[in-house]
């Protein structure tokens, strides 16, 4: 009776879960509720099993049942029986997916306007086959999607490329509705605009007129962003006279029009063109943004004009606006550019102060300027601080450091970087692993070098046209050509293709061993294989044979090559 009455508890349980995992408006449409009562029925024939089994397996005089106590082991079988089950139910539930759930539901509700916010939803997480298969049986019920459903929809085609499935929705809705309106035009031009297919977006533009749906600034700035884009900038002034002008023949000033302009003249070196549109947007007493003072202080660095960027700089604090990551990134990437750094760092540290947290495109730049030109201690010091902070670099900086160390001979510092990135949980590349190799070469250790190759196998980074180009110059160097060709042979079978450096090392190779037959034979292949030839080849065997056969012989040598 004992158990019987624990069956009922738990029976009683579980039903509960059922109810509780079972949303009240899914019972009966999605999951099923007869499904669900299965599941409980079958949750208590097992609970009566087991408490069955257990009974008739303990001993009569210590059973617990008696006193109404259930022994542990009973509950241990009935949470894992309980879990079984419960995962039983979450498996069901994950075999029907979002889109299916919502059109099981088209049959068994009245309220259209959740299923409208559904097929936006559809189009947002860009399940597009689901959204139409929905509105076909909207329409299917008679009610038809209003126009904010179908421009989901058909910026959801542009976004994907489909343009003419687009078009074709768009011609739908002309003919049988909702009425397109300008933000369902907007979004088609800019689908046009994204596919560089300027000539399609005017002449969209140009019909908006004929359907009665006037263009807005959106539509305009849409266009004139993609001509300044392509750099048209006769055709952005003849686009922006055509469609500004009010009635009284005043034209319209706007702020993201204005930015666009001044970017566009900014990048044609038309410093004046910029400044004429800033003047005009100061006279109208537009509020200006963070976006327009960075378009001026970035065409101002373009153009080697850093006295007026930092002017603006300045007159962006007075009014109050607060520099983002980009001001002072334009700012560090001019420095780094002409190699003051310094100033650069001094850059960073008034970002800093004025609580704007560098990017990893801060560090980049500064770090791989400082590599460029040879101050890789202080590039290194830069890392080490973004370390302290708990900002680990990516790859591409550590290489940088690497690469730098390997380059004026300190392998040492190279190597101990390499250690200290993988330390820090940054696995090493391809670009890692050739900065070290490089390093190791400059030094001769060619041994060295073989040995971060083979572990470059082991961790599965793939070496690239640049490391057997490496090792192939190092073994040319040393004259031991069966490596190199080995290792020819192996660029090969890995689908790596050798380039014109390639096979200029190995026709170097040959020189110093004075196997100029073989050198001869590589040199025939690469200008016979249509690779880019460059004057070191032919430079190399001219210079071998004028040492052997003399400088007839050479410019006739030379002569027949490229004859052939």
């Amino acid at each position: 009776m004992a158990c019987a009455s624990h069956y009922s508890l738990f029976a009683m349980a579980a039903a509960r879960l059922g109810s509780i995992f079972t949303p009240p408006s899914q019972r009966h449409s999605i999951f099923g509720y007869d499904a669900v009562v299965m599941f409980v029925k079958d949750l208590a024939m097992n609970v009566g099993d087991s408490c069955q089994q257990m009974v008739q397996d303990s001993p009569a005089d210590n059973n617990g049942f008696d006193k109404g106590e259930a022994p542990q082991a009973v509950f241990n079988v009935l949470d894992s029986i309980l879990k079984g089950t419960l995962d039983r139910l979450k498996t069901i539930r994950e075999t029907m997916s979002m889109p299916e759930i919502i059109l099981a539901k088209v049959s068994t509700t009245t309220d259209f306007e959740e299923l409208e916010a559904s097929i936006r939803v559809l189009c947002l997480e860009g399940k597009l086959d689901a959204a139409l298969c929905l509105r076909s049986k909207l329409i299917a019920n008679h009610y038809v999607p209003d126009v904010v459903t179908h421009n989901h929809i058909v910026n959801a085609f542009c976004k994907t490329g489909c343009l003419e499935k687009a078009d074709c929705l768009i011609r739908e809705m002309l003919a049988q509705g909702p009425s397109p309106n300008c933000a369902t035009f907007n979004t088609f031009i800019k689908g046009y605009c994204s596919e560089g297919d300027l000539d399609k977006a005017l002449s969209l533009f140009s019909s908006m007129v004929k359907y009665g749906i006037k263009p807005n600034r959106i539509t305009r700035n849409i266009l004139l962003h993609a001509l300044c884009k392509e750099g048209l900038v006769e055709g952005a002034r003849n686009f922006l006279a055509g469609i500004s002008n009010d009635e009284s023949g005043r034209t319209h000033v706007d702020l993201v029009t204005s930015t666009l302009l001044m970017d566009m003249h900014f990048k044609n070196g038309d410093i004046a063109g910029a400044l004429y549109h800033w003047k005009k947007m100061l006279q109208e007493g537009i509020q200006m943004n963070t976006i327009a003072f960075n378009v001026l202080i970035h065409g101002f660095c373009s153009n080697q004009e850093i006295k007026l960027a930092f002017s603006c700089f300045g007159e962006m604090i007075k009014r109050g606006i607060q520099p983002c990551k980009y001001t002072f990134n334009t700012f560090i990437s001019y420095f780094c550019k002409i190699g003051t750094f310094d100033e650069a760092l001094n850059m960073l540290g008034v970002m800093l102060n004025m609580g704007v947290a560098p990017d990893r495109i801060t560090f980049k730049m500064i770090v791989q300027g400082l590599c460029i030109y040879g101050k890789v201690e202080k590039a290194a010091q830069l890392l080490i601080c973004m370390l302290d902070t708990s900002n680990v670099p990516e790859p591409a900086i550590w290489n940088s450091i690497i690469h730098g160390y390997g380059k004026y001979g300190d392998t040492k510092n190279a190597l101990l970087f390499g250690e200290k990135m993988l330390s820090f949980g940054v696995p090493p590349n391809t670009y890692t692993y050739n900065a070290l190799i490089y390093a190791l070469l400059k030094e001769k250790n060619i041994n060295g070098a073989l040995s971060l190759k083979r572990e470059m196998d082991q961790r599965g980074v793939s070496p690239d046209l640049v490391t057997y180009n490496l090792l192939v110059g190092a073994f040319c160097n040393l004259g031991s050509m069966q490596f190199a060709l080995q290792l020819h042979e192996e660029m090969l079978r890995r689908g790596c293709h050798p380039d014109v450096v390639t096979y200029t090392e190995l026709i170097r190779g040959y020189c110093l061993k004075g196997q100029l037959k073989e050198a001869e034979d590589i040199f025939v292949r690469i200008w016979s294989s249509g690779l880019q030839v460059d004057h070191v080849p032919c430079l190399i065997l001219v210079k071998r044979y004028c040492r052997t056969e003399g400088v007839m012989q050479s410019l006739s040598l030379l002569e027949n090559l490229l004859s052939e």
